[in-house]
């Protein structure tokens, strides 16, 4: 475990399983409910959400830690979590020069410190310091402003699947393909 940061907001690296304590896993749980009941685009689409679904997606992010393919990577403002995200390799050696993020996601009365950029940009680090990756991807849902959010970060679209994703009948977006590269 890494633990980077300032003032009261602490960014911390999570390698394995057995650094996520119970608590910790609960509340990551807790955000991801929180944001995805809000309509944030990390996952779970058609709120409200199942708790137990949200914490058995937790588990398998848990369970799936490994220093070399997955790390999580959680915010902390006053010791309680803020925000986090999944960072990813495959091992397969065709890919493994790049990695993905995967369900980057703030608490709603923390929103427009930051927080959300800076994990993104602690993942960069992570990716490139590291794990030794070259380029991070993603996949985002059109018509939230992500695009707009990961561009200033220095992301670039390089494409999209168009109506790819039907949140309702008449609500149908684009998922938007984008690559952060060189790290």
């Amino acid at each position: 475990m890494i633990t980077t940061g300032s003032d009261d907001v602490l960014y911390t690296q999570l390698a394995t399983a057995d650094a996520v304590t119970g608590p910790l896993a609960t509340a990551l749980t807790a955000c991801w409910i929180e944001v995805s009941d809000a309509g944030g685009a990390a996952g779970f689409p058609f709120p409200p959400v199942d708790p137990a679904e949200v914490a058995a997606a937790v588990d398998r992010i848990v369970t799936g830690l490994d220093p070399g393919h997955s790390r999580l990577v959680v915010a902390t403002v006053g010791g309680a979590v803020a925000g986090w995200l999944n960072l990813r390799r495959d091992p397969h050696p065709l890919v493994a020069h790049w990695g993905t993020l995967h369900h980057v996601q703030t608490r709603l009365h923390v929103r427009g410190r930051g927080i959300g950029a800076a994990l993104v940009r602690q993942a960069r680090v992570i990716a490139r310091d590291e794990m030794g990756l070259e380029q991070l991807r993603l996949a985002a849902r059109g018509g939230v402003g992500l695009e707009e959010f990961y561009g200033r970060l220095g992301w670039q679209e390089i494409g999209r699947w168009p109506g790819a994703l039907r949140l309702a009948p008449d609500d149908d977006r684009d998922e938007v393909l984008m690559i952060l590269s060189p790290l």
